[in-house]
C-alpha cells in the first residue's frame, strides 16, 4: 500500500492534475478553472488544503479528488448563487511549515471564500489559525479527529470520540472480552482518544490493562506484544499508525494473539488501511467509522457515489472513511447547502447557516450540523475485516451526536 505515498510533484502532475484540467499556479499550488464563467460577480472560490505528497498523500490525493468531483457536480448543476466554482488545491505535504505557507497563499494571494483540508490534527492545529483567526475565512476540517476543537469559523466534518466510542466498545466487550490494551502513537489524537476510551471501557465493566505511547517511527514491538500475550489481553484497541501498524499487527500474529482468540481493533481502519497487511494477519479487525465500502451494496445513494468517484478517479487512490474522503464530501455538500440558504458568500452569513446544514443524502447516510456545535451528526458503522474484505456487523439507529463544544 505505501509504495504510493511518497508522491513527486511531477508525478502529482502527471497523474491527476493536467488529466482534471488543473493548471499549476506555483510549487504545490494548482487551479481548476469552471467550464463557465459570470462575468458580473466571478467565480466563487474554494480552497483545498492536503496532504498530495508526503507520508499520507494516499488520504490526500483521495480528498482532493472528491472535492474535484463535488466541485464540478455543483457546476453542472449551474453552480451556487447562479456562479460557478473555482476549485483552488494547495499541498499541505505532510509538514506543518510547509502546508502554514502554502495555505496563505489560499487566503492572501486567492482569496479563497472558504477552505475544506487537513488530515491530521497537527495539521489542523498548524493551518486553522492562518485560515481563521488571520486570514478571517471559513474552514471546514473534514477528518475524524480526537475533538475538543471548538474554534469559532472552524467546522467539523468527520466522526469524534463519542461517535466511534459508545456503540463500539460495548460491542467489542461482548464479542471479544473486558481485558484492553491500549498501545499509541504518541501524538494528540491517540492522547485523547484513550481518555475517552477509557472511561467507555471501564464504565461498561472493561478494564484497561495497559496504554502505552511510542514514537510515530516506531517499528519493533516486541515487548508490547510480549506484555499483551502475558497479560491474556482480549482486544488491542490501537492507535499505533503508518509505518509502525503493519509491523506491530504482524508481529501480534506471529505470537498468536488472534490464533488464541484475540480482537483487534481500530477506528481509523478502512479500505485503504486494510492492504498494509495479508488479510490472515488482520482477520477480526473491527473498526467503526461512518461509511464502508460494503454499503454500496444495499443503498443506491452510497452506490452512485462510489461509482461516480471510481469512473473519474480510477486507481489506488480509495474513497474511504478513515482517510477523510466521506468527510471532505460532506463537508462540501453541507457548505452547498449553507451558501444556498444565506444567499451570499461572506463568512458571518455562511457560518450562521452552516451551524444547522443538513445533507438527505451522502457517504454513509444524511448528516446534519448541530447547532452551536460545529460539528456534525452521522451514522455510524461496525464493521470486520473478513478475508481481506468489510462486513457490516453494527450500525447506529440514527444520526450519532458528536458531544462536543
Amino acid at each position: 500500500m505505501f509504495d504510493r505515498v511518497n508522491l513527486t510533484r511531477r508525478r502529482f502532475l502527471s497523474n491527476l492534475a493536467f488529466a482534471s484540467g488543473a493548471i499549476a499556479t506555483g510549487v504545490g499550488s494548482w487551479v481548476i478553472r469552471p467550464d463557465w464563467a459570470n462575468a458580473a460577480e466571478g467565480p466563487i472560490k474554494v480552497g483545498i488544503a492536503t496532504d498530495l505528497t508526503g507520508p499520507i498523500a494516499y488520504a490526500g490525493n483521495a480528498d482532493a479528488n472528491v472535492a474535484k468531483m463535488v466541485i464540478k457536480e455543483i457546476n453542472n448543476s449551474g453552480g451556487l448563487l447562479g456562479r460557478p466554482l473555482e476549485l483552488y488545491i494547495e499541498d499541505t505535504a505532510s509538514n506543518e511549515s510547509v502546508a502554514v505557507g502554502n495555505v496563505r497563499k489560499l487566503i492572501q494571494r486567492d482569496k479563497v471564500d472558504m477552505v475544506l483540508g487537513g488530515i491530521t490534527s497537527s495539521m489542523r492545529n498548524a493551518i486553522k489559525d492562518p485560515i481563521v483567526a488571520r486570514g478571517k475565512t471559513l474552514y471546514i476540517y473534514p477528518q475524524l479527529y480526537e475533538g475538543k476543537e471548538c474554534t469559532p469559523y472552524l467546522f467539523c466534518t468527520g466522526p469524534t470520540p463519542a461517535q466511534q466510542c459508545d456503540e463500539f466498545i460495548p460491542w467489542l466487550i461482548k464479542n471479544g472480552g473486558k481485558k484492553f490494551a491500549l498501545p499509541s502513537a504518541n501524538y494528540v489524537w491517540p492522547h485523547t482518544l484513550n481518555v475517552y476510551a477509557r472511561k467507555v471501557i471501564e464504565s461498561n465493566g472493561g478494564e484497561v490493562v495497559f496504554e502505552e505511547y511510542y514514537p510515530l517511527d516506531q517499528i519493533d514491538f516486541s515487548a508490547t506484544v510480549n506484555r499483551i500475550i502475558s497479560n491474556k489481553v482480549d482486544v488491542v484497541f490501537n492507535t499505533v499508525i503508518p509505518p509502525g501498524v503493519g509491523p506491530f499487527f504482524k508481529q501480534l500474529y506471529e505470537a498468536g494473539f488472534l490464533k488464541n482468540g484475540g480482537r483487534l481493533a481500530c477506528v481509523y481502519y478502512d479500505e485503504n488501511t486494510l492492504n498494509i497487511n495479508q488479510a490472515n494477519e488482520i482477520e477480526g479487525l473491527a473498526s467503526c467509522l461512518d461509511y464502508f465500502k460494503v454499503l454500496t451494496k444495499e443503498d443506491p445513494v452510497n452506490a452512485k457515489i462510489q461509482a461516480a468517484y471510481e469512473k473519474d478517479f480510477p486507481g489506488n487512490f480509495l474513497f474511504a472513511a478513515g482517510s477523510a474522503a466521506t468527510g471532505t464530501y460532506r463537508g462540501l455538500k453541507l457548505w452547498e447547502a449553507a451558501v444556498k440558504e444565506a444567499g451570499k458568500i461572506d463568512r458571518e452569513s455562511v457560518a450562521a447557516a452552516l451551524d444547522h446544514a443538513k445533507i438527505a443524502e451522502g457517504p454513509g447516510g444524511p448528516a446534519e450540523m448541530v447547532p452551536g456545535q460545529r460539528h456534525c451528526k452521522m451514522k455510524m458503522y461496525t464493521a470486520v475485516a473478513k478475508g481481506g474484505n468489510y462486513e457490516i456487523v453494527g450500525r447506529s439507529d440514527g444520526l450519532v451526536d458528536p458531544k462536543e463544544c
